[in-house]
């Protein structure tokens, strides 16, 4: 009704400005014929005349109607230069702010449904820096004051800014046409008002925030390198401390685009995810999916079998796909690229400096422009009484631990119940070994949907894994873990017990505290990547928020480009379509919202869901656990969010993190042709089920009557 109402007040406005012939009037000539007629009748009754005058200025403006300066001209005929000046100023405000609400509430919902993702960039540098941008536009006569007012309300910007704002950038423009309107005998067209020199005065003026923004951020720079002496040329371009994932795709950026960069790692060129974390455990789950699959080969019409797992031998193959992967990340392959490869332990002296101590014994000191810290997380250890002393194992000690070995352990505790603990647990116990995992929460992959982790759950206790939910460790004493549930207490005994409960960022040892750089739980960073010194950049896990290969080395692009190319163009750090995947068997993969974020956010959606008994690949391969979830919003097609459980769900989200990437809705994904039979289909008939939920039943029933009237 409210969109209804004020369709129905522009459209009598504009039909009045036809009906009335204002068209004609609202030219130089026809505004100084009613000037002239107008003033005795002013003089006898001023108040009627403002009033009547400020309606129609308020009424043209609203509707976004030309004829605005006309009138601003006519003020200053009429009025003269204080009383026209003051009662354009407030007519031009109400008018550009109902034309601001008018846009607003008939068009910006649809807008948003359509360009959200776009709008909500310029919204959130509205919300940030929005008195300046409109101060900025609303000074440049250039810019036709109605498009304003109708863009800005499809933003999300403040009302009292925009009405605040608009009333102080246009006054001088309003001061300028009014002044001209006193003399408005001597004055033949507009152009000579808003001349070149005019509009660039203004231009000046609107810009002029931006400038003394600009200027303070000069000064804030120069306050942070304060007390460092800024080197007069530098040995390098950039150097990058850490060589895993987000260090790797910096070093290599930069050696691409013909930077001199210097690549130091401590330890071993990969980081974890090569050596301790993903390589690693994804050999071991595939292992222990063959000695599952064995033992149920009657899924597949073939007779059971125990597995033999020669332990050392299996860990043995996991440490040979590791050196299988080593080139990709070897020093002699970034050597080649062009990349100056130093192992040892780096040290920030200044935000220009750094200190090497290299494995050779050497001692070398690098001055450069800019430096990227990449270096990476490691697990976290929670102060548990007797912890210390237990001979614990991590996901960056378990693998040395494994390989000398001779059969897997046979009583395994496992702390967290997170992915990479639940992961362990399923893999380790088929492979034999009697499996405990412990979780102080409420659920397993607590981040997921409720129904979700309790799937999780099932899916580690059909593998022999003993789950312990709201279970708290406490203690570990004679061999035993000590957990407390409500008011009982368990006792765990274990032959290995793993820690699995998170991990923390690597702060210490690059010298960061010593120049102030803020590190209380990871390297803090802006939107661009950059800590306090603008020329000082940190990614990866040592960055946050996620803790996943893959956003290391998408944070990598940003950080190098905007320490190489910064002084031109900074990009800020993209996080809108994020995949993650838990590699349980069988996997669960998420991108976007899930139910319960959305619930938390207040976003309106529904569900779409697609089970994996029905896909005839899945049939066929016995692989027929899990589904596919989408969430969209109310009626509409475009995807907030994705949850996938099934086999090679991590590779079927992909479909899902490229349509969300690329704004492509369901509807994209139904027209897509999908080989048959492949669980990628799942994707194709998730979407058949979201556009059978949201048919057009009154189109159908037209139809169903045209295709009646067809058959007689």
């Amino acid at each position: 009704m409210k969109k209804l109402l004020i369709i129905a007040a522009l459209a009598a406005l504009v039909a009045a400005y036809f009906y009335f012939d204002l068209g004609d009037k609202f030219t130089i000539e026809g505004i100084k014929e009613q000037v002239d007629g107008a003033k005795g009748f002013y003089d006898e009754n001023p108040w009627l005349v403002l009033g009547v005058f400020f309606l129609i200025y308020v009424g043209v403006t609203a509707a976004s109607l030309p004829g605005a300066a006309i009138l601003t001209l006519a003020a200053g005929a009429l009025f003269g230069l204080v009383t026209g000046t003051i009662l354009v100023s407030f007519a031009s405000t109400l008018g550009a702010t109902l034309s601001f609400f008018s846009s607003r509430y008939v068009l910006r919902d649809s807008i948003e449904s359509k360009f959200g993702e776009r709008l909500k960039a310029i919204n959130d540098g509205l919300e940030r820096d929005g008195a300046f941008y409109l101060f900025t536009v609303r000074m440049i006569p250039a810019i036709p004051f109605f498009v304003v007012n109708l863009v800005m309300g499809l933003t999300r910007i403040k009302t009292w800014t925009y009405v605040w704002v608009s009333q102080i950038g246009m006054l001088l423009g309003t001061i300028v046409y009014v002044n001209a309107g006193t003399q408005l005998a001597q004055i033949d067209s507009l152009s000579g008002i808003a001349s070149p020199a005019v509009i660039g005065s203004f231009v000046l003026l609107g810009i002029a925030p931006w400038i003394a923004k600009a200027i303070i951020g000069l000064i804030k720079r120069r306050k942070v390198y304060k007390g460092f002496n800024k080197p007069k040329s530098f040995d390098r371009n950039l150097v990058v401390i850490g060589a895993g994932s987000a260090g790797l795709v910096s070093a290599y950026i930069a050696a691409t685009v013909k930077a001199k960069v210097t690549l130091v790692e401590a330890k071993d060129m990969g980081g974890d995810c090569l050596n301790t974390g993903c390589v690693p455990s994804k050999a071991l789950i595939k292992s222990a999916k063959v000695a599952s699959n064995m033992r149920n080969a009657d899924r597949y019409g073939l007779q059971p079998a125990e597995p033999v797992v020669p332990f050392k031998q299996t860990i043995a193959r996991v440490m040979d796909v590791i050196k299988a992967i080593e080139p990709h990340d070897s020093v002699e392959r970034y050597t080649e690229l062009g990349v100056d490869v130093v192992k040892g332990y780096a040290t920030i002296i200044d935000p220009w400096t750094v200190e090497i101590a290299r494995d050779d014994g050497e001692t070398q000191r690098l001055t450069t422009r800019s430096i990227i810290i990449a270096s990476g997380a490691r697990p976290f250890v929670p102060p548990i009484e007797g912890l210390e002393g237990s001979g614990y194992l991590t996901s960056d000690t378990m693998w040395e631990a494994f390989g000398q070995m001779d059969e897997a352990p046979k009583r395994v505790a496992i702390l967290g119940g997170g992915p990479i603990g639940s992961e362990i647990s399923q893999a380790l116990a088929r492979l034999g070994s009697n499996v405990t995992q412990v979780e102080m929460a409420d659920r397993v992959l607590g981040r997921e949907d409720e129904e979700v982790s309790a799937l999780a759950q099932s899916v580690l206790e059909e593998s022999g894994v003993t789950v312990l939910t709201y279970h708290k460790a406490v203690k570990v004493a004679g061999g035993k873990l000590i957990a407390e549930h409500g008011d009982s207490t368990v006792e765990i005994p274990f032959d290995a017990l793993i820690v699995a409960v998170g991990r923390q960022a690597r702060l210490t040892g690059f010298g960061l505290e010593d120049i102030g750089v803020d590190t209380s739980k990871t390297v803090n960073t802006d939107e661009f990547l950059a800590t306090k010194f603008p020329n000082i950049y940190a990614a990866g896990d040592v960055a946050g928020p996620y803790q996943f290969t893959h956003t290391a080395s998408h944070q990598a692009w940003f950080a190098s480009v905007n320490a190489l190319f910064g002084t031109f163009k900074r990009f800020k750090a993209d996080y809108r379509v994020i995949p993650a995947v838990t590699f349980l068997d069988p996997e669960f993969a998420r991108v976007g919202l899930n139910e319960t974020e959305a619930k938390e956010q207040g976003v309106e959606y529904e569900v779409t869901t697609y089970e994996l008994d029905d896909l005839d690949r899945a049939i066929t391969e016995s692989e027929t656990k899990g589904f596919v979830k989408v969430l969209t919003p109310p009626g509409k097609d475009t995807i907030l969010g994705a949850t996938i459980v099934g086999s090679h769900a991590g590779e079927l989200l992909a479909e899902y993190v490229l349509a969300m990437k690329h704004k492509l809705g369901l509807n994209k994904i139904l027209g897509t042709i999908h080989s048959y039979p492949t669980m990628a289909e799942a994707n194709k008939f998730a979407a058949g089920n979201w556009k059978r939920a949201n048919k057009p039943e009154k189109l159908l029933g037209f139809v169903e009557k045209y295709h009646s009237w067809r058959r007689r």
